[in-house]
Formats: C-alpha cells, structure tokens, sequence
C-alpha cells in the first residue's frame, strides 16, 4: 500500500505538510532554531500519531464489540534520549474513556489488540521506546 505526503518550506523553520488524505498541518521548528510556534513539531507530530492510530483501533474494536464509546481521550507522556538523533526511548498512553455499559475487560482487550496486533504507530514506537498503555473508565 502506497502512502503519499508533502512537506513544503514556507519560510525560516516552519513547513506546512499535506497527506494522501488532503488535510494540511504546519510544522514549525524551535524558537532556538528560528521557528515562531506557528506548528506541530516534528516529533510532536509522531506522539500524535501514534496516539491517534490506538484510539482510532480501539474505538473500532469496541464498536465491534458493540459497546459504545461516548467519551475517549488518550494523554500521552513520553521520554527522549538525551544525545541524537533522541528518539523516544518510554511512551506512556492513558486512555480515559466512557460509555454506557462499558467494562474493564473490553476496554482492555481493546488496547491489547491495538497494541500487539493493529497500531502501526506502537508497532514502530515500539522500536526504540518502552510503550505502556494503561486506563481509566468514567463511569456510564
């Protein structure tokens, strides 16, 4: 499966990128390096990335499942190494979710098979950082 994307300079550090999908989000480097915070930062970016690829999963899942998910946040918190190229070396997603007549054995086979069988995005943060998943349930 072939994927396309755009990455154009605009001006000093910052870029705006376009994907297959035909959205457009701007990227910007650090104020250090000239950047004004007009973005994402690159890096930023594959945090995002690879929290969106789980929630969107698990969401399916559990809509396979037939449960329904009325709220969903995921809060990532994440390390770097500290010499280049600082790759993440520990990512840390809480998922916080809600719905009636969700249970914690659903929720958590949900992030099981996200993690270990469909996230492209843990499979690859999986090569250099420690991933931990763990959940919250709101209540109903």
């Amino acid at each position: 499966m072939s994927v396309q994307a755009t990455v154009t300079f605009k001006e000093a550090v910052r870029f705006e990128a376009v994907a297959d999908s035909g959205h457009t989000v701007t990227i910007d480097g650090p104020e250090a390096a000239g950047g004004r915070n007009a973005g994402f930062r690159p890096m930023e970016l594959m945090l995002l990335g690879m929290a969106g690829c789980m929630s969107l999963d698990v969401v399916l899942i559990l809509q396979r499942m037939r449960k329904q998910v009325t709220s969903y946040t995921v809060h990532v918190t994440a390390e770097r190494a500290e010499d280049p190229p600082r790759v993440y070396t520990e990512a840390t997603l809480e998922h916080v979710i809600g719905g009636p007549g969700l249970d914690a054995a659903s929720v958590q086979r949900a992030i099981e098979l996200s993690e270990t069988t469909y996230c492209s995005g843990t499979a690859m943060f999986a090569k250099t950082a420690k991933v931990t998943n763990r959940f919250r349930l709101l209540a109903g």
